[in-house]
């Protein structure tokens, strides 16, 4: 049986920062690429970064970069994503997302997901 759990959202002013956290259990942590995604209400699903299994590449949608940085500690089974100068734009329900492959392509599917953390960004 797989889980996926997030950890670290909340809620922060513009211009500030959060560190998301991602962990999994039921399967092998560094066999495979992993993932963050969010979601805000009437948007579609986005894929804000992806990490291969090793952690050596790394993508991200235009609308982070040079804000978030996602890293993976293989030692200690965890994902994260750094965010900093949030914007309120930024808010949404983030999703940690593994399983399947190991090297991130346009595509591909996650197998498992997490329940989601809800990330707030307001003055």
């Amino acid at each position: 049986q797989v889980q996926v759990a997030e950890s670290g959202g909340g809620l922060v002013q513009p211009g500030g920062s959060l560190r998301l956290s991602c962990v999994t259990s039921g399967l092998t942590f560094d066999n495979y690429a992993m993932g963050w995604f969010r979601q805000a209400p009437g948007k579609e699903r986005e894929r804000v970064s992806c990490i291969n299994w090793t952690g050596s590449s790394s993508t991200y949608d235009d609308s982070v970069k040079g804000r978030f940085t996602i890293s993976r500690d293989n030692t200690q089974r965890t994902l994260y994503l750094e965010m900093d100068n949030l914007k309120p734009e930024d808010t949404a329900v983030y999703y940690c997302a593994t399983g399947g492959y190991r090297y991130c392509r346009d595509g591909r599917e996650f197998k498992y997901w997490g329940p989601g953390t809800q990330v707030t960004v307001s003055s």
